[in-house]
C-alpha cells in the first residue's frame, strides 16, 4: 500500500481548487484531509474519495472499484478508485472532492452511550 512522493504531490496540486490539504500516512497508506476531516485515501499511487449513498453511483457508472484494504479478505471500505480522467481534470476532481466532503455531514454519526452518559451527568459500569 506504498504511496509515492510524487503521485502525493500530483494529487495534492491536483486538489489545488479545494484549497489547502493535507496528507497524513496510515497504515501504509495516506489520508488526504481538508479542514481536519478525511475525505480520501492514498494507496498503491490509487486516489480513493469516500463515498455514500449521494455520490457512489458516479463511481460504479465510470466501473471503479471499493477500496479493498486486504487481498485475502473480503472487507471493503467506503472509498472508491477516482477516475483517471476526473483526477486528471482539476475541476471536475474539485468537484468529487466536495461531493466527498460532504459525506460525513450527509451521514452524521451518533454520540456513543458512554460519551451521551457522562455529558448527561450519569455514569456507566
Amino acid at each position: 500500500m506504498a504511496v509515492s512522493e510524487s503521485f502525493k504531490e500530483y494529487v495534492v496540486d491536483q486538489l489545488g481548487k479545494l484549497g489547502y490539504v493535507t496528507v497524513k500516512k496510515m497504515f501504509g497508506g495516506a489520508g488526504i484531509y481538508y479542514d481536519g476531516l478525511i475525505f480520501g485515501l492514498l494507496a498503491d499511487d490509487i486516489l480513493y474519495f469516500k463515498v455514500d449513498d449521494s455520490n457512489k453511483s458516479d463511481y460504479i457508472m465510470a466501473g471503479m472499484k471499493p477500496f479493498k484494504p486486504f487481498d485475502d479478505k473480503p472487507m471493503v471500505m467506503p472509498y472508491y478508485e477516482v477516475p483517471v480522467d476526473i483526477l486528471e481534470n482539476r475541476e471536475q476532481l474539485a468537484e468529487w472532492a466536495m461531493k466527498s466532503l460532504m459525506v460525513p455531514r450527509n451521514n452524521p454519526t451518533k454520540p456513543k452511550k458512554r460519551k451521551l452518559a457522562k455529558r448527561e451527568g450519569l455514569s456507566q459500569r
